[in-house]
C-alpha cells in the first residue's frame, strides 16, 4: 500500500479524489494545513505528498522548505492555483519533484504518482520486455559471419543493455544477457583468432582499426587539416561500458563529435598496445627500428617510459614537425599541478595525458580487500569508475577546456574482463607473470585451452628464444600454477585483468568532443 499525505486547507472538495486514489489501491491521509501535515509524518510513512501552494498560516512554500529539511528524499508534488514565474522558481528551488495546476483531475494525480513512485519500476519492466524482444534478434546475427564493423555493432548492442538492465530487480534476466554475452565473446574470440594474423599482414580489406593504425587514420587527418590545439587524453585499461557511464557527465560540457571503437593488439597490456598505438608500429616493429626505445619482457626497466620518443618519431614519419607535450597522470597531486600548466599547453599542438586510475583501480582490487569490496562486479566496477570521473583532475581539465578552441580525444589502451576461470600452466622464474598471456620458456598447457603462438614473429611480437612461445586466455579464462592452486585460484577469482582476448579487453573506444 502506498501512501499518500495530501495537504490542503480545502481538503473536503479533494474527496472524489481520494475516493478514486482509493479504488487504484492508494491510502490518502488527509491533512488541512503545513503544521499538521509535519505532525502526521512523524506519526505515519509517507511514500509522497500532495501539497497545495496557497494554504492560510504556514504557507505550502514554508511547508514546503520544512518538510525537505527534515525528510530530503520525500517526493512533494505541489498543488497550485498560480502560474506566477516567482512561486514557481522557488518551489523548484526548494526540490519539489514536480506541480500541478488547480483544478486537478484523477488522471493527471494518477500518471504524477506512477512517474514519481513507480518510475524505475515500469522503466525496469520496460527495459526487460525491449531486450526480451531482441535477445532473439541477437541470438540470430551471432550466428552470422560477422565482420568487424558488425562485431562492433553486436558489442554496442550488448554493452547497451547491459547499462540498460543494470537496475532491473530481475536478476533472470540479467542472467540470461550475461550467458549471451559469454556466447558472444566465445565466437568473437574465434573471430578474432581467425583473422588476427592476416589483419597485421595487410591481406584483408576488411580489417579493423588497429593500435598501431588508430592514431594514423583517426588523430593526423585532425592535426593536418585542423591547427586548434589538440588533446589526446588516453585513460589506461578504460572500456567502452565505462565511457558509456560517464558520457552524459562530459555531455554536459561538450557534444560526442565521433564515437570510434578500434581493436587492441595483443597482449592487451601497456607495454604492448599503448607503445603501439604512440609508435604507429607493432612491438616487434619498434623493438627493430628504435632498439633503445623498446624495453624486453625479459629486461629489467620501466617497459612504457618511452612514450613520447615514440609519439614524436612516429609524428616525424608522417612529416609533422609540431609542438608537442606528454603528461603522465600517477596521482592526484600531479592532477591537480595540471591545471596549473593547461594555459600554457594551449600554444601547443598536440597534448598527451595518459591518466592511469582506473589500471590502479583493477590491479587494487585485485590486491585490497576494500576495494575488491567496492568494486564486486561490472556495475559496481562502472559506478566506481563514475564516482572518480565526476571528481577527478581529468573533470576539471574538461571543464577548463570547455570554453576554449580546442580538439579533444578519449581514447585508451586496451580494457580488462572479470576473470572467472582458471587455465593450468606450468613454467620457470623466466615466464610473464601477467594472467592472461604467458610467454616464457618450458611452458607446459593445453594447446586446446589456450590461443598459442609458436612463431611470434607472425603476429610481429618480440622473440625472446627460440624456446619461448605466447600463450593467450580467451573469453573470462586466467591462467593458474598448479602449486597452491585452489589458493591462488581463489585469490584471483572474479578480478578483473588484462593481457588476454575478448570484446571487453580488444574493442576500445576513440571519442572526439567538440566545445558546445
Amino acid at each position: 500500500m502506498i501512501n499518500i499525505l495530501w495537504v490542503d486547507d480545502e481538503i473536503d472538495l479533494l474527496k472524489p479524489h481520494m475516493l478514486f486514489l482509493a479504488t487504484k489501491g492508494y491510502e490518502v491521509i488527509p491533512s488541512t494545513d503545513g503544521q499538521e501535515a509535519l505532525e502526521l509524518l512523524e506519526q505515519k510513512i509517507v511514500d509522497i505528498v500532495f501539497l497545495d501552494e496557497n494554504m492560510p498560516g504556514l504557507s505550502g512554500l514554508d511547508t514546503l522548505m520544512l518538510i525537505k529539511d527534515k525528510y530530503p528524499s520525500l517526493p512533494i508534488i505541489m498543488i497550485t492555483k498560480s502560474e506566477e514565474e516567482h512561486i514557481m522558481e522557488q518551489a523548484i528551488g526548494s526540490k519539489i519533484s514536480d506541480y500541478l495546476i488547480k483544478p486537478v483531475n484523477p488522471n493527471q494525480i494518477l500518471l504524477a504518482l506512477k512517474k514519481h513512485l513507480e518510475a524505475k519500476k515500469l522503466v525496469s519492466e520496460t527495459s526487460t520486455l525491449n531486450y526480451q524482444q531482441q535477445f532473439r534478434e541477437i541470438s540470430m546475427r551471432l550466428m552470422d559471419r560477422l565482420d568487424s564493423k558488425q562485431w562492433t555493432e553486436i558489442y554496442k548492442k550488448l554493452i547497451f543493455w547491459e547499462l540498460e538492465l543494470a537496475t532491473s530487480q530481475d536478476e533472470s534476466i540479467f542472467e540470461i544477457l550475461r550467458q549471451q554475452k559469454d556466447e558472444a565473446n566465445t565466437l568473437f574470440c574465434r573471430y578474432y583468432e581467425k583473422n588476427y594474423e592476416s589483419w597485421l599482414k595487410n591481406q584483408q580489406e576488411d580489417k579493423p582499426l588497429l593500435s598501431h593504425t588508430v592514431l594514423k587514420e583517426k588523430l593526423f587527418p585532425l592535426l593536418k587539416e585542423d591547427k586548434t590545439p589538440t588533446f589526446l587524453i588516453v585513460i589506461d585499461n578504460f572500456r567502452f561500458d565505462q565511457w558509456k557511464a560517464i558520457q552524459t557527465m562530459v555531455e554536459e560540457y561538450y557534444r560526442v563529435d565521433n564515437e570510434d571503437i578500434y581493436f587492441s593488439i595483443i597482449p592487451t597490456t601497456t607495454q604492448y598496445a599503448r607503445n603501439s598505438m604512440f609508435a604507429g608500429l607493432m612491438p616487434a616493429e619498434i623493438e627493430k627500428k628504435y632498439p633503445s626505445l623498446w624495453v624486453n619482457e625479459d629486461k629489467e626497466g620501466n617497459k612504457n617510459q618511452n612514450e613520447h620518443e615514440l609519439l614524436q618519431e612516429n609524428l616525424k614519419r608522417f612529416g609533422f614537425n609540431l609542438k608537442t607535450t606528454y603528461h603522465k597522470v600517477l596521482n592526484v597531486q600531479y592532477g591537480k599541478r595540471m591545471m596549473d600548466i593547461l594555459p600554457n599547453m594551449l600554444n601547443n599542438d598536440l597534448n598527451v595525458i595518459v591518466y592511469n586510475f582506473i589500471d590502479m583501480l583493477s590491479h587494487a582490487r585485485t590486491e585490497n580487500d576494500l576495494v575488491r569490496e567496492l568494486a564486486e562486479d561490472e556495475r559496481a566496477y562502472r559506478s566506481v569508475t563514475q564516482t572518480w570521473f565526476s571528481h577527478s583532475a581529468l573533470m576539471d581539465v574538461l571543464k577548463y577546456l570547455s570554453d576554449k578552441k580546442v580538439n579533444i580525444i578519449i581514447t585508451t589502451d586496451h580494457g580488462s574482463v572479470r576473470v572467472d576461470r582458471p587455465v593450468k600452466v606450468k613454467g620457470d622464474k623466466t615466464v610473464s607473470t601477467n594472467l592472461r598471456y604467458k610467454v616464457g620458456r618450458l611452458l607446459d598447457y593445453n594447446p586446446k585451452e589456450v590461443l598459442e603462438v609458436k612463431d611470434c614473429t607472425q603476429i610481429f611480437l618480440p622473440k625472446l628464444a627460440i624456446t619461448s612461445p605466447y600463450i593467450f586466455t580467451r573469453s573470462n579464462d586466467f591462467f593458474a600454477y598448479p602449486n597452491n592452486y585452489n589458493q591462488y585460484v581463489q585469490y584471483y577469482m572474479n578480478t578483473f585483468q588484462h593481457g588476454g582476448i575478448s570484446m571487453e579487453e580488444i574493442m576500445i573506444p576513440f571519442i572526439t568532443i567538440k566545445n558546445r
